[in-house]
């Protein structure tokens, strides 16, 4: 046996080291220790001091390796009489309760799993999946445990989708810090409010401003908890809704079309709902080809580029007068598909001139929803959606 005394590399443990050895053929390190009867025995559970003993048992610890050794902790832990909690084992301050790793074992993983998929850390340390994933999402609980809100002034909210279907997460960020300050299940009214319910009076009268889409839930949500802060409606949303009456656009006409204009039409769609700005040079040229044949086509585009400039405006009175004109040119040019985005157009203005006083947007869920889809491929399933939002949140912190 080495004489080396191991005892002090156990700091913060109430334990002594009483045997090492090595077996080279395995390449495992194993070292024996007991607890340190210079400690009274503390309650894994409740943290209490219990002198009565009930019983022993041993449990074989993963620490960190030795070189390239294995290294197991066989350990003999009292079983105690805890009044509170019953027949409990001690806690000697090796391990957390539950996991038969050692701390430092534990932040080493945590320290892996954010370079590395789990599957990836659990080949790496020669451990089970499911154990690399509990010891990372303990030390994301703790992190996040007693998490601060701040005093935001403005809020992004949007919502993620996480599985196919309509299976939904809100999300809510920090306009100036981007950090990600809840997120819940869902994209109701009463999701929004349970954000809402755990803000103070003092952090809901800082918020000045709400960017989100037009999805009534959560306008009524903030109307009702924030009366006091303006509601936008970013471009992103509102283009997005416009391009669903292009769509509608290019389907009766090439309906309506001829045998020829239809060959020219054909597979059109992502053409037109493109920006201009990122089409080809042979795609520019198909658009123009349609354009110069179809008046209603010439006519939605052109919409469709006029209407982003309701976002430059930095005057409201402007801006309003600006929505008014484009509303007539929609009504003028005879497309029955525009009436219904007119009266949403109409319904929701408020919400596109509050972006004269608060130009801020939605685009940085767009940057977020890429990063989520490498988190998904980085973790190992989610059938535990509590772990899935430990996961975002701590890839948006910022120290």
């Amino acid at each position: 046996m080495s004489e080396m005394n191991l005892t002090p590399l156990l700091d913060l443990c109430q334990a002594k080291v009483v045997d090492q050895y090595a077996i080279p053929a395995i390449k495992m390190v194993n070292i024996i220790i007991m607890p340190d009867e210079r400690y009274n025995p503390i309650c894994s559970k409740c943290r209490i001091v219990c002198k009565s003993i009930h019983s022993y048992t041993d449990r074989n610890i993963r620490d960190m390796n030795v070189f390239d050794f294995k290294t197991i902790i066989t350990c003999c832990y009292r079983k105690l009489r805890c009044p509170n909690c019953g027949i409990k084992v001690e806690d000697i301050g090796l391990s957390a309760p539950g996991l038969r790793v050692t701390k430092r074992f534990s932040e080493y993983i945590a320290f892996l799993c954010r370079f590395m998929t789990i599957s990836d850390v659990a080949k790496h340390t020669a451990l089970d999946w499911k154990t690399v994933k509990e010891i990372h999402k303990r030390y994301l609980l703790q992190k996040f445990a007693n998490e601060d809100l701040g005093n935001p002034k403005i809020i992004v909210v949007d919502e993620i989708a996480i599985h196919k279907g309509h299976s939904y997460l809100t999300v809510i960020i920090d306009w100036d810090t981007k950090k990600v300050l809840w997120m819940g299940k869902d994209r109701k009214e009463e999701t929004l409010k349970r954000f809402f319910d755990q803000l103070t009076l003092e952090q809901k009268k800082g918020i000045k401003a709400v960017a989100m889409d037009m999805w009534r839930p959560f306008i009524n949500a903030t109307k009702m908890n924030l009366p006091n802060a303006d509601i936008v409606f970013d471009q992103f949303h509102v283009i997005k809704t416009f391009s669903k009456i292009i769509d509608k656009v290019r389907v009766a006409e090439y309906t309506a079309a001829s045998k020829e204009e239809k060959s020219v039409m054909q597979g059109s769609r992502y053409i037109l709902l493109k920006n201009q700005e990122n089409l080809s040079k042979s795609e520019k040229v198909k658009l123009e080809k349609i354009s110069a044949m179809n008046i209603n086509i010439t006519n939605i585009m052109i919409l469709k580029d006029l209407l982003k400039k309701i976002w430059n405006y930095k005057n409201p009175a402007r801006a309003r007068k600006f929505i008014d004109y484009w509303c007539d040119l929609a009504q003028e040019s005879g497309i029955k598909y525009l009436n219904s985005f007119i009266r949403m157009l109409r319904k929701h203005e408020y919400g596109m001139i509050s972006h004269c006083t608060h130009p801020v947007h939605t685009s940085i869920i767009e940057g977020f929803n890429n990063k989520i889809k490498v988190i998904k491929r980085k973790a190992y399933g989610f059938n535990d959606l509590e772990y899935f939002i430990l996961l975002i949140k701590d890839a948006f912190f910022s120290n």
